[in-house]
């Protein structure tokens, strides 16, 4: 059980995990909307880089027990703040990404803020509402993962 969740600027030596937890196949599948092939390291790590360049983003390590267990970052698309994330299926359940969020929103203090889930991403849904986001509307998009429209749920935070 992870005691402690920190969160820290992302260094070089994080993508070697990083690049693991967003190509482990259940966790791909629940997010749904990912790379368009999550075991191209290359494509991963050119957009890391790109997003790490990006000045309208914030990407932060999430530090569980002292070790990587998870990514967080918010940016601006078409003027609007977002937030994602992604933890390591080993650590699910334990609090890890409630946690994260709650950091992650003490340091971007950007209002409104929003995030997207795919709909039937209950975990990811839940931890969103605890931390205070409201649904806001659902849309439906090509996710990659599954190869199919899926419908996701907008929230968004005060």
């Amino acid at each position: 059980m992870i005691r402690e969740v920190t969160l820290r600027p992302v260094e070089d030596a994080d993508f070697d995990a990083l690049f693991e937890f967003m190509r482990d196949p259940e966790s791909v599948r629940m997010a749904a909307f990912t790379a368009q092939d999550p075991d191209d390291r290359e494509a991963f790590e050119a957009h890391l880089r790109r997003n790490l360049a990006n000045p309208d983003t914030t990407n932060r390590v999430i530090v569980g027990d002292g070790r990587v267990v998870g990514s967080i970052a918010s940016f601006v698309i078409e003027g609007d703040t977002e937030i994602t994330y992604w933890v390591d299926r080993s650590v699910w359940g334990q609090g890890v990404a409630g946690r994260a969020v709650e950091l992650l929103l003490r340091e971007v203090t950007t209002r409104p803020v929003h995030a997207r889930v795919a709909s039937d991403n209950a975990g990811s849904r839940r931890v969103l509402l605890r931390a205070g986001f409201e649904v806001v509307g659902t849309d439906v998009g090509y996710a990659n993962a599954r190869k199919a429209e899926v419908e996701e749920t907008i929230l968004k935070l005060g």
